[in-house]
Parts: structure tokens; C-alpha cells; sequence
């Protein structure tokens, strides 16, 4: 079985996600699997910097790539495959804090006049808060629409380091530059990103390099 999952997988090794993505587009079930397999660690690790909670982490991935399954022939190869994936996952990640409420409630009947009251309890919760929630997924949004609007040099290296959590050796293979370089980008990158969202945020904003 692993040896069959190994040559299935090897086919596909060459493909870009963006041939994988017409690959699935015509019907191939399994360039969909194999887009899962490069993303699916990668999306988990992003979204959970911005929700710090597992479970939820784990449905906003499992949404995205139903959403990813069920809207493959409205994706069109002028964007990246993992511009429009992120996307996806930001916009559900907004949408799930604003609709959730997170509270604890337990009833406790009052022995005294009226029996039939009810008091609602708020326990303590080590989660974050719906608000703070939100303020994560909105800090998220702000992000990938500055990273949006930098120049393609800078662009697509920090979508592979802030989004797709690639290391700084991975990204240099991928572009093909020495590894000098990409840090050396990555950090006039942030830096042109810095005053993007200093400008968004009306403060100073910090960008952490990591």
C-alpha cells in the first residue's frame, strides 16, 4: 500500500500546484489529494498563528478544502493556487469568529421564591475571547491584502514564508536564488509591509520576522 501511495504521489512531482489545479479541474480526484498533501500542514499552521485553537483550526482546513472541492471551476490560473487557497481560508476563518459565541453556561435552579429561575453562569475559558477572535482573523485579512499590494519580488517570497510557512531554504529552491538573496528580500519585504499596515492600523505596526 505505501509503495503504491509513493508511486501515486510521484507522479505528480514535477506539477505545479497550478497544473494540479487543471489536472482536478478535468477530473482528477487524485491531483486534488495530492494539492491536500503539500497544503494541508501548511494551511493548519497559518490559520492556527491567528485562531490558538485546534479544534477550530482543524475545521476551518477541513471547510477550506470542501470549499476548494466544490468551487474547483471557478479558479483560473492567473492567480497562484496558494494566493486563492489562502483566501478562502481567511475569508471562512472571519466568517466562522463573527457567527461563533463562545460561552459555558450551567443552570442553576433557585430554592427560594421562584423555583423555575434560571441563572446563566459564565465559567472561565482558556480560549481566546470572540472579540479577540475576530481581531486575529481581521489582523489576518489586513495582512494578506498588504502582501497583496507589494511589488512580485517581494510578494510571492513572503506568501511563501508568512503563508505558506515554507523555510528560508525552501523558498530558495523554489525561486531559484541563492539563500542570501531571499532573506535579504524578505526583510525589504517586511519592511514595505510594515508600513502598509502602519498605514491600515493608524499606529505603528509590528511585523514580526520569524
Amino acid at each position: 500500500m505505501n509503495s503504491f501511495r509513493e508511486q501515486h504521489s510521484a507522479r505528480f512531482q514535477g506539477l505545479t500546484d497550478e497544473q494540479l489545479m487543471q489536472q482536478f479541474q478535468g477530473g482528477s480526484d487524485a491531483a486534488f489529494s495530492e494539492l491536500m498533501k503539500r497544503y494541508e500542514k501548511r494551511l493548519f499552521m497559518y490559520l492556527f498563528r491567528y485562531t490558538r485553537h485546534e479544534q477550530d483550526t482543524e475545521d476551518i482546513v477541513q471547510e477550506t478544502f470542501m470549499r476548494v472541492y466544490s468551487s474547483r471551476n471557478s479558479y483560473e490560473e492567473i492567480a497562484r493556487f496558494s494566493t486563492w487557497l489562502y483566501t478562502i481560508a481567511g475569508n471562512l476563518m472571519r466568517t466562522r469568529f463573527k457567527r461563533q459565541q463562545r460561552r459555558q453556561t450551567v443552570s442553576i435552579d433557585q430554592e427560594h421564591n421562584h423555583p423555575e429561575t434560571v441563572f446563566v453562569v459564565q465559567l472561565p475559558d482558556d480560549n481566546p475571547l470572540p472579540d479577540e477572535q475576530v481581531y486575529h482573523a481581521l489582523t489576518a485579512k489586513a495582512v494578506q491584502e498588504a502582501i497583496s499590494r507589494l511589488p512580485k519580488e517581494y510578494r510571492e517570497l513572503l506568501e511563501m514564508r508568512e503563508m505558506q510557512q515554507l523555510t528560508y531554504e525552501e523558498i530558495a529552491q523554489a525561486v531559484n536564488l541563492p539563500l542570501g538573496t531571499v532573506k535579504s528580500r524578505l526583510n525589504r519585504g517586511r519592511l514595505r509591509l510594515q508600513k502598509i499596515l502602519t498605514a491600515y492600523f493608524g499606529t505603528e505596526a509590528v511585523f514580526a520576522a520569524a
